[in-house]
């Protein structure tokens, strides 16, 4: 991974920390304005990790309740 992703991948991480911290579900869209303002190559590395990560936590949410429900649908016997 180069320098780029590497620092990408962990202010993506730090942003949506945060974000669960302040509430604030678009902190990230800040975050991208500042580094638009220094290096295009950064904020679209950066906003790529974000909605990878965003991406991964719906999915995972999805893929939870769907089992907690097949298991709450299945009979004892299962």
């Amino acid at each position: 991974m180069g320098t780029i992703e590497t620092l990408a991948a962990k202010l993506a991480e730090d942003t949506l920390k945060a974000q669960r911290i302040t509430g604030d579900d678009r902190l990230f869209v800040e975050v991208g304005n500042v580094l638009a303002a220094a290096s295009q190559s950064l904020e679209e590395a950066f906003l790529t990790e974000v909605r990878v990560r965003l991406a991964e936590e719906k999915a995972r949410s999805f893929l939870v309740a769907r089992v907690k429900e097949a298991r709450k649908n299945a009979g004892p016997d299962e």
